[in-house]
């Protein structure tokens, strides 16, 4: 029988990447996002056959909506193996003093409060059905180890999901549910296409950034959710080589 995937934000970027590669290797995958007609243009994109795939339209900081995804996804395909807490934003670069408050609450929406809501309805299903069990997969940032200039909002939920990986995966142990977390640093997504242009460093300047493609990233996905369950990949950083990390500052 076929195991099943949640990807969030998976109209796009690393989560369609990651979706695709999943398909590839025979998984059932729901495609979560905001936007219903840029998700069946990924299920397109990556030529899956219908009874695959499920094209779901979900906001990630709605409690409701998010339950309402994870019914369908088991309506579907009668368990979630896996849940890709890939869904995030970030803000316009700016001093503390400067972030309008409704613009932190989006991000903290997005970012923290929807990984807890979907993460919080996997691990129910997973603890409920039988075979018990599963995997989550959140997706962190480089910026959950160092920041970038004027990036208060996204660096202190990416540290925050760092946090709740590790809770998870403490909480999940009696339950066969496992938890991990990739660090992902400058794949080439919309998000990263300022980094070909140039972007603040934390001396003052504006540098070009090393990039590299997102499929690196489904890769190691793909492999995290391969393991069996008694083995865990709780960290996971993917990174371009070149880029301005390790040394950032």
């Amino acid at each position: 029988m076929a195991q099943t995937a949640i990807i969030t934000g998976a109209g796009t970027g690393v989560g369609k990447a990651s979706a695709g590669g999943l398909l590839d290797k025979g998984w059932n995958v729901v495609f979560a996002g905001r936007r219903t007609d840029v998700l069946e243009t990924a299920v397109a994109d990556c030529g899956a056959p219908g009874k695959q795939t499920l094209v779901h339209a979900c906001d990630v900081a709605d409690p409701a909506a998010v339950d309402g995804l994870f019914e369908a996804a088991v309506s579907r395909f009668g368990r979630v193996d896996l849940l890709f807490n890939n869904a995030g934003m970030g803000a316009k670069g700016a001093t503390i003093d400067e972030i309008d408050p409704g613009v932190w609450s989006q991000v903290v929406a997005v970012n923290l409060t929807g990984s807890f809501l979907c993460a919080r309805a996997a691990f129910r299903q997973m603890r409920a059905q039988s075979p018990q069990g599963g995997r989550i997969i959140n997706n962190g940032s480089i910026s959950a180890h160092a920041p970038r200039p004027g990036s208060a909002p996204y660096t202190a939920t990416k540290h925050a999901i760092t946090g709740l990986t590790r809770t998870i995966a403490l909480d999940g142990r009696p339950f066969d549910i496992a938890c991990g977390q990739i660090d992902i640093g400058n794949a080439l997504t919309e998000m990263a296409m300022p980094m070909t242009k140039g972007v603040p460093q934390a001396d003052g300047s504006i540098a070009i950034e090393a990039t590299m493609d997102p499929q690196h990233v489904a890769n190691a996905v793909v492999h995290m959710a391969s393991l069996p369950l008694e083995a865990n990949v709780l960290f996971m950083t993917v990174m371009a080589t070149k880029m301005p990390f390790v040394g950032r500052g």
